[in-house]
């Protein structure tokens, strides 16, 4: 679900961390849905007057689940539940800790398929971000392959990632082996 907000000039603001005051109006995180709540007049009701809309509105809300998405790359790296590096990577999975890997979205995908030889049962995989996005999380260039540890981090992480694939309709996830 996104969660959007008027703004003092009437202005459809998306609320991504949903904690902006305001009376909230709430929509599933699906480019369809927020069009044809766009079109139909959906959010002028709910404000219960006119509304404006950014006219990149979508890029708006790209942009934003990109950056929280690599804000909790970045609270999972500082709190120790996220690695990047093939090697480290690597060893994580053989360990059994890993909730999820994201991969960058630029990377090779037979790189991908040869690191998830050992990922384990109920392991997600998802590509989001560049590899150049996911390098500045880790304080590199560039960063291809980071797995995040069981655990609430890693939950809010996929929750957001969901969020983005249903906003930009690409398909950014999967279970390992699929």
């Amino acid at each position: 679900m996104l969660r959007f907000v008027l703004g003092p000039d009437r202005q459809v603001v998306p609320d991504l961390a949903a904690r902006l005051p305001g009376r909230g109006m709430w929509l599933s995180a699906r480019a369809d849905v927020i069009e044809t709540a766009r079109a139909k007049g959906a959010f002028a009701r709910a404000a219960r007057g006119p509304v404006i809309f950014p006219p990149d509105l979508q890029e708006v809300l790209r942009a934003g689940l990109e950056r929280r998405i690599a804000d909790h790359l970045g609270l999972a790296r500082r709190a120790g539940q996220a690695v990047a590096g093939f090697a480290k990577v690597r060893a994580w999975l053989t360990q059994g800790c890993v909730a999820g890997l994201v991969e960058a979205a630029d990377g090779s995908e037979a790189e991908r398929s040869r690191l998830l030889g050992g990922a384990g049962a109920g392991v997600w995989v998802a590509w989001p971000l560049a590899a150049a996005a996911l390098g500045c999380v880790f304080g590199r260039d560039g960063a291809v392959h980071v797995a995040v540890a069981r655990g609430r981090l890693a939950e809010a992480l996929l929750v957001e990632i969901e969020r983005l694939a249903g906003v930009t309709g690409k398909v950014l996830t999967n279970q390992a082996g699929e």
